[in-house]
């Protein structure tokens, strides 16, 4: 059975980097109907956060990846840990290692004169003598001192690392508290892992982690690592360019189905096909076809997205959650046309959120560039004849088009331009030059309050 996992740590927020390798790794389990497990890795008790870890497990409430069984704690976990250390001291495949942090300085500054690979000596490797007072030792591994340590990557293809890459590193510190390659292995083999899928940057931890599968008897995973995400110069991601805590993205207006067909495309591809639902990405997904090239994070293209599924997205829906963006909309009459009004121009929640406030606030002001050049010439005029037209058709008002046929009429009877109410007429409903269609913009507010708008507008023109 596939069993895969993600394992983040919870010294800081999850970034869109994580959740990238979350979601391979879910969509590799939830397509061979395998489990997907979540792991905190929270040994490092001076760094762990609570609020962090918090966020990280909200995160994935928010994006909709569930995971199998109970969260699994390392930090919960260290009398096993413990036992394997033993095991190993045991068999001799471990050693008490007595060198001491000056001791290990002077090698790293004699092996850098030298320009050679800073890399524990194996000093005490087979040491038999008296141990050196004063001195609390941490637990080393035997590495191989032969050959090669093999695998094969599911998207680098063969590895093959010289031995001498890898010296006997400390699986416990002198308080006893084991490393993070050490755990890592030992949580992997025991939850089941057949498949592990993150980040090329842990590619020289798999190595280390392999020593210790082989010393404790454990079967190897496949491994996969995925290339980095750049920003759109080729670069590191920063947080500038969007390495931020994956909750932002929720606070800026993005739907989690827009993040996730954003990430998903960041290093996977089928075809030519940009846009995949949920149950799409999970029928398609094959971590096999993982690029082995870095992706380029793209604003641009997650705005496309976002407002793909914006607009796409049942109105009921979104009403429910726009509540979060300090819109209430769900009981609003109009609630479809103001919907269909609006959700072309907001690419986000956050924009769709603004456009709605935008129709259903009556301005208390007005644009002073739009209203000079709005406000200018006939039009307090026109405005008022176009009100006492309106309040003439009342009772045949209902739909857009029923107030496009007023402004049409309007123009047809005073011989003018369209401009000559357009203008005007936005800037008296709206207070600005921007907003949706006049004639969606009438029919939502109604006969009543459009008359009001332009009655409070024509009071400001001198």
């Amino acid at each position: 059975m596939t069993v895969t996992r993600f394992a983040p740590s919870p010294t800081g927020y999850l970034h869109i980097g994580g959740l990238r390798t979350a979601l391979f790794s879910w969509l590799c389990a939830q397509h061979n109907k395998g489990e997907f497990l979540l792991r905190i890795e929270d040994t490092d008790i001076a760094r762990n956060s609570e609020e962090a870890k918090d966020a990280i497990l909200q995160a994935f409430e928010w994006v909709g990846m569930s995971h199998d069984g109970d969260v699994v704690y390392q930090s919960k976990r260290f009398d096993l840990y413990k036992k394997y250390i033993d095991q190993l001291l045991e068999e001799g495949k471990a050693y008490k290692c007595y060198m001491s942090k000056d001791e290990l300085a002077v090698l790293r500054e004699e092996q850098m004169a030298k320009k050679e690979r800073t890399r524990y000596d194996g000093r005490y490797r087979d040491f038999t003598g008296t141990p050196p007072e004063g001195v609390e030792p941490v637990i080393r591994i035997k590495a191989p001192q032969e050959g090669t340590i093999f695998f094969v990557d599911g998207v680098k293809g063969a590895i093959n690392i010289a031995v001498s890459e890898v010296d006997d590193f400390v699986i416990a510190r002198a308080d006893g508290a084991p490393t993070y390659n050490f755990v890592v292995a030992i949580d992997d083999a025991l939850m089941g892992l057949s498949d592990v899928i993150r980040g090329d940057d842990h590619l020289y931890n798999t190595p280390k982690q392999i020593v210790v599968y082989n010393a404790l008897g454990f079967k190897l995973p496949n491994f996969y690592h995925v290339a980095m995400i750049n920003n759109e110069q080729g670069k590191k991601l920063s947080k500038r360019d969007g390495a931020t805590d994956v909750m932002e993205y929720k606070t800026l207006g993005y739907l989690p189905e827009a993040l996730l067909n954003f990430l998903v495309r960041l290093g996977w591809s089928y075809g030519d096909q940009e846009i995949f639902s949920l149950e799409e990405m999970v029928e398609l997904f094959d971590p096999k076809n993982i690029n082995k090239s870095s992706s380029n994070y793209n604003l641009d293209k997650l705005l496309w997205l976002n407002a793909h599924y914006i607009k796409n997205m049942p109105n009921e829906k979104l009403a429910v959650l726009l509540k979060e963006y300090g819109v209430s909309i769900e009981g609003h009459d109009k609630l479809e046309l103001l919907l269909d009004a609006t959700k072309e121009r907001g690419k986000t929640l956050v924009e769709l959120a603004e456009q709605i406030n935008l129709i259903l606030t009556t301005p208390s002001q007005y644009d002073e560039k739009s209203s000079r050049k709005a406000f200018k010439g006939e039009a307090k005029t026109i405005l008022g004849d176009f009100a006492e037209m309106l309040q003439s058709w009342d009772k045949t008002l209902h739909l857009p088009c029923d107030y496009h046929e007023v402004m049409d009429k309007l123009v047809e009877t005073k011989e003018i331009g369209f401009g000559k109410i357009g203008m005007p007429l936005r800037v008296s409903l709206l207070g600005s030059m921007t907003g949706s269609g006049l004639d969606e913009i009438m029919a939502i507010l109604g006969i009543d309050e459009t008359v009001s708008r332009i009655g409070k507008a024509i009071a400001t023109i001198e």
